[in-house]
This record gives structure tokens, sequence and C-alpha cells, in this order.
């Protein structure tokens, strides 16, 4: 597939993307940008849920995974599944009881401005790293296969990508991301679909036949349970799995966002159970994905592809479905699937930092009217030169699997949403509001001095993500340190 059948196929997507934009913006008012009227279907919210959650991060990195770490992501995956209930069981009532916006309106009304501001420093940070990893992985895929060619800098791909989304959120923002969502999600899963399938049929094999054989069997091992000290370990990945997935959706404006957007909490809640049981499947069908690739690369010598000079295993996917003889089927609907892996997180991240800066930190809800949908525009330019910037440092400081990486951040950032959430749900006190960045700031020095420790201080034991509830529990006991016997 030439650089220019790829650009053009790029183009006629954000047409696609752009007309959807011009239905669902007609309104542009800050109301549909930052909750849609709360009329959003909860099966649409739920379908485009999965290609947000999945994201360029799973459609390329979890499938580079599989030759060092198997199929031991499950285990995060099956934590993951308990942690969506715990959303909707626990946390979104919560959210519809107070009516929220942004959800650390929750923490405003619970203990203070101070631990308001706190969680929405936390979740900005999250996501713009989150969102930053995600982008930066399909830029980089992007300027391998597309961009060089064409004599093109990654930081002129990366301006461009974001350019784009701009023009298709900067009117209808959650109303509009409901909706590409959807489609975004279809085009992921057909991708998916028919690389399986063509690769099988490259192999001469059935489904059936390579679920059965013994080239599946070196790269499937699910459950890790005979080290306490691998990281790998089941429990260790098992609530880190259910900690970062209450924390990463549960506590994070970007995916609440379309959970609000919904008619009633039943409606949200039935949007997330049904979504989560669907994400299992479609997270195990990535690991099948992932071992085809390593047999096929084995089996017809496909070098894995180099980044810098560097052996790079999340570009394995690109190199086979672009550059190894499959049917040019496989091709475009990678490509598809890419560009709407990359663009179903990165537009709605987009969409909800602009929400959170606007409603956390500039107060837009307080403003004149006549200034309102002004400041949302003004801002929403600057979180697009935000990404730009972070994505094009990525390139020069990212050293791991970008999935790695992405959890791994996560264990830092979102511990202090996690202690404030749970202290506020779990007790009835109060806490002296304006001490709670302190014990923010002193829980994640502690865990990224911890997460450096060398393994040799343990006796080997390799720390996971484990360290996302640690943080969470650091942050929950100081936050009853400096509690206050008055209570709700």
């Amino acid at each position: 597939m030439t650089s220019t059948n790829i650009l053009l196929l790029i183009g006629g997507y954000f047409l696609l993307l752009i007309l959807i934009s011009y239905f669902t913006g007609k309104n542009d008012s800050n109301e549909d940008f930052f909750k849609a009227g709360n009329q959003s279907p909860w099966y649409l919210v739920a379908f485009g849920m999965i290609g947000a959650s999945l994201s360029g991060v799973t459609f390329i990195s979890v499938p580079g995974w599989v030759a060092d770490s198997q199929f031991s992501y499950m285990q995060v995956v099956f934590g993951y599944l308990v942690g969506y209930f715990v959303i909707a069981y626990i946390l979104m009532p919560i959210y519809y009881r107070f009516n929220v916006t942004s959800i650390y309106e929750y923490l405003a009304q619970r203990f203070g401005v101070v631990s308001y501001k706190v969680g929405a420093i936390s979740f900005f940070i999250s996501r713009v790293l989150g969102a930053s990893f995600r982008l930066f992985l399909v830029a980089i895929v992007l300027q391998q296969f597309v961009f060089d060619d064409l004599g093109i800098r990654f930081e002129v791909t990366v301006t461009l990508s974001i350019l784009l989304i701009w023009v298709y959120t900067f009117r209808g923002g959650i109303k509009t991301i409901v909706w590409t969502d959807t489609l975004q999600t279809l085009f992921m899963l057909l991708s998916v679909g028919f690389s399986i399938y063509f690769i099988n049929q490259k192999l001469d094999w059935s489904l059936s036949e390579f679920l059965a054989s013994d080239e599946l069997a070196e790269y499937n091992k699910i459950l890790f349970t005979d080290d306490f000290f691998d990281k790998n370990y089941f429990i260790k990945s098992f609530l880190g799995g259910m900690f970062i997935t209450i924390c990463m959706t549960g506590l994070d404006q970007d995916m609440m966002q379309k959970n609000l957007t919904c008619r009633s909490l039943k409606d949200a809640q039935k949007n997330m159970v049904s979504f989560s049981l669907v994400l299992v499947v479609v997270n195990f069908a990535f690991l099948l994905l992932g071992a085809l690739l390593f047999i096929y690369s084995n089996k017809f010598d496909v070098a894995m592809p180099l980044m810098d000079g560097t052996p790079k295993s999340d570009l394995l996917f690109p190199e086979i479905a672009l550059n190894s003889g499959l049917d040019m089927i496989v091709a475009i609907t990678f490509m598809l699937g890419l560009i709407a892996a990359a663009y179903s997180s990165a537009d709605s991240a987009l969409t909800s930092l602009t929400t959170s800066f606007c409603v956390d930190f500039l107060g837009i809800e307080k403003k004149p009217q006549n200034i309102q949908k002004k400041i949302r525009k003004r801002t929403h330019i600057g979180m697009s030169l935000l990404l730009i910037i972070v994505v094009i440092a990525f390139k020069y400081i990212l050293d791991r699997n970008v999935i790695d990486g992405l959890l791994t951040v996560a264990t830092y950032t979102y511990g202090p949403l996690l202690g404030l959430f749970a202290f506020g749900i779990l007790t009835k006190y109060q806490v002296r509001d304006k001490y709670v960045w302190i014990v923010a700031l002193i829980s994640v020095a502690s865990i990224v001095l911890m997460a450096n420790i060398p393994v040799e201080t343990f006796g080997g034991y390799q720390v996971g993500y484990e360290l996302l509830p640690i943080n969470g529990l650091l942050t929950f006991f100081g936050l009853w340190l400096i509690r206050q016997r008055k209570t709700i």
C-alpha cells in the first residue's frame, strides 16, 4: 500500500468525521459540548467506549507485548472487569446524584476548594500524558510507514493530526464524540477481525486449527502464579487492573463525561456493564492477534522494525499489515483501525481536557453568558497546542513499550484521586482542606521513590501495578491524619 493511497484513505476518513461533526455540532452550545444535552442513547455510548478504552495503545502495543509477557495482560483485563462494576454501582450514583459537569466538583462539595483543585490537577496531568502516549504511538507508525517517504518531519505529522481532531470537535464536543467513537470502534473491530482471518489464511490454518496449535501454546499462558516476586504475578496484575480501571475510567473526566451524557443513571449503568463484558472478549482477540503476528514473523522471516536503530515491537503489526504481502484489505482495514484507534481516544481527551479546564480552573459557569462560548473555544485551542508539545517531547524521551509506560504513569498520577474519592465515599470525616495538596505531593513522591528502589533491595521482588492502590492508600492515610472531628 503506497503512501499516496494511505493519505487518500486518511483524507476520506476525516471527511466522514467532519460530516458527522457538521450534523452533531449545529447547536454549538456549551451544554451540548460538555454534556450532549443528556440525550445520548446508552447502547451508543457503550459501543463507542470500546474504541475509546482500547485506543492506539491496545491496537498496536498489546499485540507487540505478547512476545515478552505472553497473555499475562488478561490478568489485568480480569481486574478491569471488576473495576467497571465498582464504577457502575458505586461511583456513577454519586455523579448523577450531585448532577456534576466535571466529576471533580464532587470533591469541592465533599471537602473544599483545595481538594477539588488537587483532584482536577491530578486528572489534568494524567490525561495530558495518557492522551499523548496514545497519540504518540500512532504518530510514529504514520511517520515510519507514510510520512518519512514523503520527507515530512515527525513534528509536522503530530501537528496535522491534532489540527484535524480540533476541526471536527471544536463545535460539537462530547455530542460529536459519542457518534464518532461509534464509527471508530467499528473500524477497529473490523481491522482486528480481518487481520486474524487473513493471517490465518496465509498460514493455511482455520481459526480452530490456530487455537489448537503448538505455536499458539508458546504464547498463550494467562495465569502467572508461580513467583510472587514477578511483576506479572496474578494477584498484583488483577488488583492493579481493577484499580487502574477505577481510576482511569471511574475517576477520569474523559471517560465519565460520555457516561454522564446518558438519559439516566440506569441507562449509564447498562452502558457500563455491557461495555465491560464485551471489552474482555475484545482484549483477548488482540492478544490472539499478537500471537499470530509473532508466529507469522517467525515463519516468513519478517524482521522486527527499527526505530532510531532499536527494534520496536509496537511496529510489528503495521509492518506485517502493510509490507508483508497480505491481502490489500488487511492494509486498508489496518490503517482505518489505526486511525480510528488514535482519534477515538485523542478526540475525547481533547474535549475532556477542555471541559475540565473550563469548569475546574476557569469557573466558566460563573462567567457572563456572552463570553462563555469564547472562553471554551480559546481553551480548546490551548489544549490542542499542549498535546502537540507533549507528543513531540515523547519522541525524544520514551524508551519502553507504550502500554507499559502508560500504565506506569497511571500509578503515579491517579493515586491522589483514588485516595480522595475513597476517603470521601468510605468515611464521613471532613479534612483540613488547605493541607490536602501536601498529602498528595508526599504520596506521589513516596511512590516514585518506591518504584525506583533496586529489585535487589526487596530480595528480587519486582514492583508492578500494585503501586497504584498503594499510592491511593498512602493518600487515604494522609487524609486520615488531617481529618476533622466534624463529619458530614
